[in-house]
């Protein structure tokens, strides 16, 4: 960190699926522990190959709803200990989830596109908040909405590609949860929109219509609504083998993007409505950043 300001040594991200089916059931399915054990590993290699000498590890929407969530704990507690010992992974509340993300998706923007309403949409939940920016009164309120890409993908869309009345069930879900996080957050008050994490950068890519991923072009750009919406639909349409063969797309995002598309559609039809927003900014930063920032 310098001058204020993070300076990647190395960024990596890797989708293992924590979530899934947690929503049916209550818990962690094995073979999501395994991915997650995996990357994990991974990722403590690295901690001892940059000589890392303090972590902070946070577990988010799946772990506060699993109900073996003790041995997900168990097991990174003895992953992380092998690179920086005593280190622990912790949950967090929705409302931190909210502040870690707003904290650093804004520290590049410019005050004067402030307030800020910074949506994370996860695979399980989306946070969604509103504040003015890290040195001017941070957050000043946010939400965290029980519904994500994965959740949504595994309770409504289970055809392929998803049928009308799959979509529409979907889309009720998403008014359904958005409405109480609209009712506790004032996005009225907004002035620029800012979206946070793989969905949002997944349909930013496909809209500058690139054929490969390229996160700088990604970084801070902006999406006016009539091309997100047209990208939008398109996901929603399309079968799993025509979102599989988009050259941006990442495969851990192939079956949940339509989802995730959907409440990025009801999400710019509400901040449309009640604050003129019509475009999106999209941040390469998220909580990933605001997590650094949080022990730097």
């Amino acid at each position: 960190m310098a001058g204020g300001r993070l300076h990647d040594v190395h960024r990596e991200m890797r989708i293992v699926r924590l979530g899934q089916g947690v929503d049916a059931t209550g818990q962690f399915a094995p073979d999501a522990l395994g991915r997650t054990r995996a990357a994990l590993s991974d990722y403590a290699a690295l901690l001892k190959r940059f000589d890392v000498g303090k972590v902070r590890m946070v577990a988010t929407s799946a772990t506060r709803d699993a109900s073996n969530r003790d041995v997900f704990f168990d097991m990174t507690a003895e992953v992380l200990e092998s690179a920086v010992p005593g280190a622990v992974a912790e949950v967090i509340t929705g409302q931190e989830e909210a502040e870690l993300s707003f904290n650093g998706a804004v520290g590049e923007l410019d005050s004067a596109a402030a307030p800020f309403v910074v949506v994370d949409l996860g695979g399980g939940s989306t946070e969604v908040v509103l504040g003015s920016g890290t040195g001017d009164g941070g957050v000043q309120a946010s939400f965290s909405a029980d519904i994500g890409c994965v959740r949504l993908t595994e309770r409504c869309l289970h055809s392929d590609p998803p049928t009308a009345a799959e979509v529409a069930a979907a889309r009720e879900v998403v008014r359904e949860r958005l409405g109480e996080a609209l009712r506790v957050v004032p996005v009225e008050r907004a002035k620029t929109w800012v979206g946070v994490a793989g969905t949002f950068t997944t349909l930013a890519a496909l809209a500058q219509h690139m054929t490969t991923y390229d996160p700088d072009a990604i970084h801070l750009s902006r999406v006016g609504f009539p091309d997100l919406l047209a990208v939008c639909s398109q996901l929603v349409g399309m079968t799993r083998k025509q979102r599989a063969a988009l050259g941006p797309m990442h495969e851990g995002r192939v079956d949940v993007i339509g989802g995730g598309s959907i409440v990025v559609e009801e999400l710019a039809y509400a901040l449309r409505q009640r604050a003129g927003i019509d475009e999106l900014t999209v941040s390469e930063h998220d909580i990933l950043d605001g997590i650094a920032l949080s022990i730097a």
